[in-house]
């Protein structure tokens, strides 16, 4: 259950109902639904515009593979237990073409034979971002730069980063799986 309301109060302030109405239209348009952290953030004008913002940002780096960056984000958000990030993860990552059978594989992929030697490197490096404190080591880096290029794992790591701040903003206030996964079928992680 939701620690906030995910009906944010209509300001007055016009400037700022006006961008909620936006994001609004924008989400049902893309989504189908309003996703609840973007109703979360509601609440705070300022915090929904720098989201938007950011995550149009992002959307548009290029560096790193696809797949590699959808598998990077999942493995992170398995790892803090964000269920809503990890139904939303899946849908969007399948929309934009990363194989499903992979993304669905990823809270067990130590066990599953369908990931590349680099995919795997890729995950353990995310969990090891993720971890607290940072668990990443030399011998990680260097197996990752064998393959990528600089811009290819400041990419990765950033992306992983930024996960943790969308998973662990979803886990604090209580925001868990929308309903994506009723269209995804994904397993809950081991």
């Amino acid at each position: 259950m939701a620690r906030i309301p995910l009906d944010p109060p209509r300001t007055r302030l016009y400037r700022l109902y006006r961008l909620y109405r936006l994001t609004e239209w924008y989400a049902h348009r893309t989504y189908g639904v309003v996703p609840d952290p973007l109703a979360a953030m509601a609440h705070h004008p300022r915090v929904l515009l720098i989201d938007v913002r950011f995550e149009a940002s992002l959307a548009r780096w290029d560096r790193l593979d696809r797949t590699l960056k959808s598998l990077a984000v999942m493995a992170s958000a398995v790892s803090i237990g964000c269920s809503w990030c990890v139904d939303f993860g899946y849908w969007i990552s399948s929309q934009e073409g990363v194989d499903p059978e992979k993304l669905r594989a990823v809270p067990r992929w130590r066990d599953s034979d369908v990931f590349s030697d680099l995919e795997r490197r890729v995950m353990a490096y995310a969990e090891a971002v993720t971890a607290t404190p940072v668990a990443v080591t030399d011998e990680m880096v260097a197996g990752l730069r064998r393959e990528l290029d600089d811009a290819q794992l400041v990419e990765l790591t950033m992306m992983v980063a930024v996960e943790n701040v969308r998973s662990r903003f979803n886990s604090a206030l209580g925001l868990t799986s929308q309903g994506f996964r009723d269209r995804c079928e994904l397993p809950a992680p081991a």
